[in-house]
């Protein structure tokens, strides 16, 4: 057996460690330069008015709800499926999370399980790009201003995707995109949040530099806020990274194919598929165990990957069956098609930087793993 192959890694080059080094050799390590330098080359990477910097995804999403007034007793829509920080930023305000079930294939919300679950107290509809794929942004919208809702895009796993031109992130009122190593874009830690809106943006910067209005003196503040910043020399390195983050869509696309070349004839599987009218930029390549298997055997599976040194994960546990959801009361059989994928998916080593024999090496052992279950 060779050297393990991990699930997933940074693409960083010497062009980004100069750019760090530069801003080191300053003293603007924070509140400098960079930092509206990196907002407005990203915004206009995404082809919105306004981009604010923030120290994750996370804290991006906690803003959104924070300047939306989503409070006690408000509800939001958003999906099961997805990394556990698109609800449990709902839950920082005391709002109630409404999870719908998903859409086979791209695994995205299905508006017409939204537009049946809006009540009187829905204040939002939270959709999320999972994976690369975009959400029906069109019907969302549609559903959003027929019933006065905000309209939230968690677009941290879809950094680059399109549709019909229109990119990711400026689908709805507001949207966030988060930059850990595994990200197309990454800051080690860092996020942002983009919106047309000018009321938005500007909560947003004044709620991430502890309040402080941005037109007042450092020690006045405002209104309650949180230190969510994120250091110049982080904004150096995502400067740097949004320049070549066309390659490294491009290099995550032959990746891409290398897989499906090597998986096509896999009749235990479902391999991802492209998504109609969209330009796909891939976070992750996962693929779904067919429904003959059981979650025991997914798990078997995963366990016989680990042990050949080939990195994987299930991805995504469904969020309402995560222990802190449990004891809130949801429970299985509320969101089948959620469950049933959350039981079959794993994810396989996916960076621009896996090569093309990796890629084979990834699929010899996991076929070898599924002629064991068999």
């Amino acid at each position: 057996m060779g050297q393990a192959i991990p699930l997933s890694g940074p693409d960083i080059t010497q062009q980004d460690i100069d750019a760090v080094t530069e801003v080191l050799r300053t003293s603007d390590l924070s509140l400098g330069p960079k930092l509206p330098e990196f907002e407005q080359e990203f915004a206009k990477y995404v082809g919105v008015k306004h981009a604010v910097a923030v120290n994750s995804g996370t804290s991006a999403l906690h803003l959104c709800m924070r300047a939306l007034d989503i409070k006690d007793g408000d509800e939001v829509i958003t999906s099961p499926f997805s990394f556990f920080a698109s609800a449990s930023c709902i839950l920082f305000e005391r709002a109630k999370p409404v999870f719908v079930d998903i859409l086979p294939g791209t695994h995205c919300l299905d508006p017409a399980s939204v537009e049946k679950a809006i009540t009187p107290n829905t204040k939002a509809i939270l959709g999320v790009d999972i994976f690369g794929y975009l959400a029906e942004w069109e019907e969302l919208r549609r559903i959003a201003a027929l019933n006065d809702l905000a309209l939230i895009e968690d677009a941290c796993e879809a950094l680059g995707s399109s549709r019909s031109g229109q990119m990711a992130g400026s689908f709805a009122d507001c949207a966030v995109f988060g930059f850990y190593p595994n990200k197309q874009l990454t800051t080690g830690e860092g996020g942002m949040l983009v919106t047309d809106r000018d009321d938005i943006a500007d909560l947003a910067r004044s709620m991430r530099n502890q309040g402080r209005d941005t037109s007042g003196g450092f020690l006045r503040h405002e209104r309650l806020g949180y230190n969510y910043r994120l250091s110049d020399i982080q904004c150096a390195l995502g400067i740097s990274q949004l320049e070549s983050l066309p390659e490294r869509i491009q290099k995550r696309t032959q990746v891409v194919e290398w897989y499906q070349e090597e998986l096509a004839s896999c009749e235990e599987i479902f391999i991802p598929q492209s998504q109609a009218g969209v330009s796909l930029s891939w976070f992750v390549y996962v693929v779904q165990l067919k429904d003959k298997y059981t979650v025991q055997d997914r798990d078997a599976l995963l366990e016989y990957l680990t042990s050949n040194q080939i990195g994987c994960n299930n991805y995504f546990p469904a969020i309402h069956l995560q222990p802190l959801f449990r004891g809130l009361g949801w429970k299985e059989g509320m969101y089948p098609i959620t469950e049933n994928a959350s039981q079959h998916t794993i994810a396989l080593p996916f960076s621009s930087k896996i090569t093309h024999e990796q890629v084979a090496q990834v699929c010899n052992v996991l076929k070898d793993g599924l002629r064991s279950l068999s």
